[in-house]
């Protein structure tokens, strides 16, 4: 019986806050506010297709001096750190001489909102937090479905009953989920990825960032 290994898999981290609601509440109130303040607050330059059903901010979000903005800035750097350290075998420290420069933004998403595929150049590893999933419609099964491209655009070139029902980790399918409240996803920032339209009432509610990392020093 030969071994098998996964030769070319792609890390993916996840993470979840405890406790978000009195957490995500705060983030919901302080998002929205932002919004109805208009172009202040909005992403000027938008390279990456979306509809007016999506609100974009400014890059800046991790700099704002809000308790609660400072709190999840606090762990989604500290659950990335831990991911990179674990991957790379970094000793303690190894990780204390790290540098790291962080872009985040939110996005407001009501029904019809969607945000086509990309990734995210100049950076390491990007990240995606839940604060409202929204309230989707039942029929609507794949609403608001955060969506990664599998990029082994190959692997389907040739199928026949030997390679087309392989199983996880080695199918050519892409990835979906459909996020909870205080759900963190961590990714490699060359994944391709996009948001499929939400259908549902309320707002679906996610913070972004990417991050980019460098020896202190160096």
């Amino acid at each position: 019986m030969p071994q098998i290994t996964p030769m070319f898999a792609v890390p993916f981290g996840f993470a979840q806050m405890p406790d978000p609601e009195a957490l995500n509440r705060e983030l919901h109130a302080l998002f929205l506010s932002r919004e109805k303040e208009g172009t202040r607050w909005a992403n000027p330059s938008p390279y990456t297709i979306r509809n007016d059903a999506l609100f974009e901010s400014h890059f800046d979000l991790f700099a704002w001096p809000e308790a609660c903005v400072q709190t999840l800035s606090a762990f989604c750097h500290s659950e990335l750190l831990a991911l990179v350290g674990q991957l790379s075998g970094y000793d303690l420290p190894t990780m204390r001489n790290l540098e790291v420069q962080t872009d985040a933004w939110f996005h407001i998403t009501r029904s019809g909102g969607h945000f086509g595929m990309h990734n995210h150049p100049m950076a390491s590893w990007s990240g995606v937090y839940c604060v409202s999933p929204g309230k989707h419609d039942p029929a609507a099964r794949d609403s608001g479905r955060l969506s990664f491209v599998n990029p082994n655009s190959l692997a389907g070139m040739y199928l026949d009953p030997a390679n087309s029902h392989l199983r996880q980790p080695f199918a050519f399918a892409n990835h979906g989920f459909d996020l909870v409240p205080g759900q963190l996803v961590l990714f490699p920032s060359w994944v391709q990825h996009y948001v499929l339209p939400f259908h549902g009432t309320g707002e679906r509610i996610t913070v972004a960032f990417n991050c980019m990392f460098r020896t202190r020093g160096g």
